[in-house]
């Protein structure tokens, strides 16, 4: 058995969601934040036999695509000290980061 960590974008949760459970994927959601753009995330912990891991990892990289965002980020002007002006930048959001883990035993109590 294996157990799924994926953290997706807070956009690409509920779809995500509603396709594992779809085809029959037990899913446990966790409200995460992320680091680099301070944004909402959810951490996705799905538990599946060995020969279902594919098809799991199939769907979530069907869901989770990712896409170009603008975000500002808070850029010195030159000559002054502590004065700061949002610059917007281009960045790549969404997609998931994926952890897959041996799971040594399962209990449903």
């Amino acid at each position: 058995m294996k157990l799924i960590v994926a953290i997706v974008q807070d956009e690409d949760a509920s779809r995500l969601i509603s396709s594992l459970m779809t085809d029959g994927y037990r899913v446990t959601k966790l409200a995460t934040t992320g680091g680099f753009l301070r944004s909402g995330n959810t951490t996705l912990l799905v538990g599946v036999e060995d020969d279902k891991l594919q098809a799991a990892m199939g769907i979530i990289e069907k869901v989770c695509k990712s896409r170009k965002q603008i975000a500002t980020s808070p850029s010195p002007i030159s000559g002054t000290t502590g004065v700061y002006v949002p610059y917007p930048i281009e960045v790549t959001v969404g997609g998931a980061t994926i952890f897959v883990l041996d799971v040594e035993q399962f209990a449903k109590i």
